[in-house]
């Protein structure tokens, strides 16, 4: 009986994962629920699940999940705040971390579930994106597993030999080839996206997510913000990851070896497929997503990505070039410019514009200290505020 801990519990992956435990309950039972202020669906989610502990961003949200939790007789241990995210991610109650927080925001608890020695379900790029070798060491060192979410991470190491060593060319892989759907303006043309409105970049033709992800689908942020974490997860260079615009959605991510050979997992865009794969690794569960049918679905397409249409993907490269910080910066930049397009402060190519901007401005140091990255972070982000300032005048 696996014991989890689902940080982001009121998110998409966390309530797609609680689906999947939901179907094998002889083999999972849920341990701590986390979520920032959605305190009424954490409310329904414990009284399904009867987690021991309940976690939440303040104390006014703690105060209204713990009556309500009393109205409907429920008996979980209600806290809030960083410190205690972090508690309930390392606790020797929990056997299982599915780090589903988006954003720097779920950094700490992460890395406090690998240094812990937990199996760590990694929905949350940014966490390898911001402190990529900071936090692998963790995983090494305190005998963490670290298994990726995101169904690209997944595909990837499904395609994987067993027990394959993190580094370029071993067991004869030539390449990565990263797959992206291109979002919901692939074929708008490039200069109308100065009027894309928060509602249209939010509408992905293929994925359910929440709206800071779907914008950096829009942007494609979110495929170089994967490009990065794969790098981490797989020790390929810059050099060995490709991404490829496949747009739909079947192909989740290839592996491309040196004898001519491609490895591909396929399957219906759904997250409960990589979430139950992980969950179970390396046996395998029913995860209730149907069964693909490659005749139904008749054509695949692909095509390189373009640059013009998409410079957010070519500001991730050049920040996994760069190395130390510079990743961190980039994500940095990105969370304050795609919340400033949602709120509609800015314009949604504002967003390419303003990273870029904070990349130049910002000097980027080696990631040799959680502290100096955090410290790269906050700088980044005041940069942004400044640059969304100036253009909201």
């Amino acid at each position: 009986m696996q014991r989890i801990t689902i940080l982001g519990a009121t998110g998409s992956i966390g309530v797609s994962t609680l689906d999947v435990l939901a179907r094998h309950p002889e083999k999972y039972r849920v341990y701590a629920l986390t979520a920032h202020s959605r305190v009424d669906e954490l409310a329904a989610q414990c009284e399904r699940f009867r987690p021991q502990r309940a976690v939440v961003a303040d104390a006014d949200g703690a105060r209204r999940l713990a009556a309500l939790l009393r109205e409907k007789g429920v008996r979980t241990e209600v806290e809030y705040g960083p410190e205690a995210l972090v508690a309930v991610a390392a606790s020797s109650d929990t056997d299982t971390v599915m780090a589903a927080i988006v954003g720097a925001a779920g950094l700490a608890p992460s890395i406090a579930a690998a240094r812990a020695g937990k199996k760590v379900l990694l929905a949350n790029k940014e966490a390898l994106v911001m402190s990529g070798q900071l936090f692998m060491d963790a995983v090494a060192h305190n005998g963490a597993t670290l298994l990726p979410i995101d169904s690209e991470h997944n595909a990837i190491f499904q395609c994987l030999p067993a027990g394959y060593a993190r580094a370029p060319g071993a067991a004869g892989v030539a390449k990565i080839l990263l797959t992206a759907s291109g979002g919901p303006f692939l074929n708008r043309a490039v200069e109308t996206l100065e009027d894309v409105t928060p509602e249209q970049a939010c509408k992905h033709p293929n994925w359910s997510m929440g709206r800071k992800i779907s914008v950096d689908s829009a942007t494609m942020m979110n495929k170089g913000l994967e490009v990065i974490e794969a790098h981490w997860l797989f020790g390929a260079s810059a050099a060995q990851i490709e991404v490829v615009i496949h747009p739909q959605s079947v192909i989740h991510s290839m592996v491309s070896y040196h004898d001519g050979s491609v490895l591909a997992q396929l399957g219906n865009p759904d997250m409960r497929t990589p979430i139950a794969h992980a969950l179970a690794y390396p046996e395998r569960i029913e995860s209730g997503v149907a069964q693909l049918d490659l005749a139904r679905i008749g054509t695949l397409q692909f095509q390189e990505p373009d640059f013009a249409r998409f410079p957010c993907l070519k500001l991730a490269f050049e920040a996994l070039e760069e190395g130390g910080c510079a990743p961190a910066v980039l994500n940095a930049a990105n969370e304050v410019a795609v919340a400033a397009f949602l709120e509609r402060r800015i314009g949604f190519r504002d967003i390419d514009r303003v990273i870029g901007a904070v990349m130049h401005e910002v000097v980027c140091q080696p990631a040799a200290t959680m502290d100096i990255v955090l410290a790269q972070d906050a700088q980044a982000r005041a940069a942004a505020a400044r640059r969304i300032a100036g253009l909201a005048r």
